[in-house]
């Protein structure tokens, strides 16, 4: 009997060890490290991830989320396709020139290992010129700056190629000038620069650091597109949008600001972040727009209308970036997805 009762307690000994030893590393297996990169500390890239990595980490507890602050977005998208990263930020004018194997990425083709894969879409960035106050009789409409030093942003930025485009459609034929972020607001007090690259974030919500840096350091004038610069944007396929000034703390002079948008977005692959966790994801997002919106204005979009904007970021890169599956399960729960794309959902 005592044999029988020492074995019965020694086997019962074993299956909880063994069930305890098996829950804890079960538990710590799903506890994942994820990595995701975005754009240098001061960005609006920076600021919202940071934003929305809080939320995610405290609503999915097997994500461990780390922010990887880089030199730029575009960094980001290689890092990611050469297996650096977990995460990355992407806007449609890195995702077309990957596609593309053009601009920034020319030559890159042979370092990638996975191609990224579109699966939340944030909020649009948009683009335009700033000039100093004192300048507004000498440069009327961006042609003017034609042969002028300009700050379109930092080279890696995507800010910067997203402004390219509408420059080169209007043949502004500038002078590029690279300079410290810190730096902007002396050196277009000091005339080193003509005009900067002053964007806009989540449809005119809010504006990055730096530059609310500057406009508190000179006195900044907004430099609108002539109207016949515009029709030739339109005639492009270039959108023009109207935002109100007061996202700036000091006087724009102005009182519309037009700007040119693109799509940005935080995004991983199904290998990384499988369906199901994705769609989570979108849903946690969804449910928590007004927090988002809270912390950072730049996330008011999708408080607007989350779905809005996953639609017109997959319409935006449907041909240069797959779709996550759980992007796609979210789209069609909502009713929006179109079944021409089945064929761009990534396996």
């Amino acid at each position: 009997m005592k044999k029988s009762k020492l074995f019965y307690l020694t086997v019962l000994t074993t299956i909880t060890i063994l069930t305890f030893m098996t829950c804890f590393s079960i538990g710590y297996a799903e506890v994942k490290e994820f990595r995701w990169g975005t754009s240098s500390t001061g960005s609006s890239g920076h600021r919202a991830l940071v934003t929305l990595t809080t939320l995610l980490n405290r609503e999915m507890e097997n994500y461990n989320f780390t922010v990887l602050p880089t030199p730029g977005a575009v960094f980001t998208v290689k890092q990611y396709a050469m297996g650096e990263m977990d995460g990355l930020y992407g806007a449609d004018v890195a995702f077309y020139e990957l596609s593309k194997n053009a601009d920034r990425f020319e030559g890159f083709s042979s370092q990638i290992k996975r191609y990224p894969v579109q699966s939340f879409w944030a909020y649009t960035l948009e683009v335009g010129l700033a000039i100093h106050a004192n300048n507004m009789e000498k440069f009327k409409e961006w042609r003017d700056l034609s042969g002028e030093a300009v700050f379109t942003g930092p080279a890696a930025w995507d800010v910067r190629a997203a402004l390219l485009r509408p420059l080169k459609v209007l043949n502004v034929g500038h002078k590029y000038v690279d300079i410290d972020l810190g730096m902007v607001s002396s050196a277009l007090s000091a005339g080193h620069i003509s005009a900067i690259n002053a964007y806009t974030s989540g449809g005119g919500s809010s504006i990055s650091p730096w530059l609310m840096e500057a406009e508190l350091g000179t006195d900044i004038a907004i430099l609108n597109p002539s109207e016949e610069e515009i029709e030739l944007l339109k005639k492009a396929g270039i959108e023009v949008v109207n935002l109100q000034p007061d996202v700036f703390e000091t006087d724009m002079h102005v009182d519309v600001i037009k700007r040119v948008p693109f799509f940005y977005g935080f995004h991983t692959g199904p290998e990384l972040m499988p369906e199901e966790d994705v769609y989570q994801m979108l849903k946690i997002i969804e449910d928590n727009t007004a927090e988002l919106a809270k912390q950072d204005p730049i996330y008011r979009q999708i408080q607007e209308n989350m779905v809005d904007i996953q639609l017109r970021g997959v319409k935006a890169t449907i041909d240069f970036v797959q779709v996550h599956p759980g992007l796609a399960k979210y789209l069609r729960e909502k009713g929006v997805w179109n079944s021409d794309w089945d064929d761009r959902i990534a396996k």
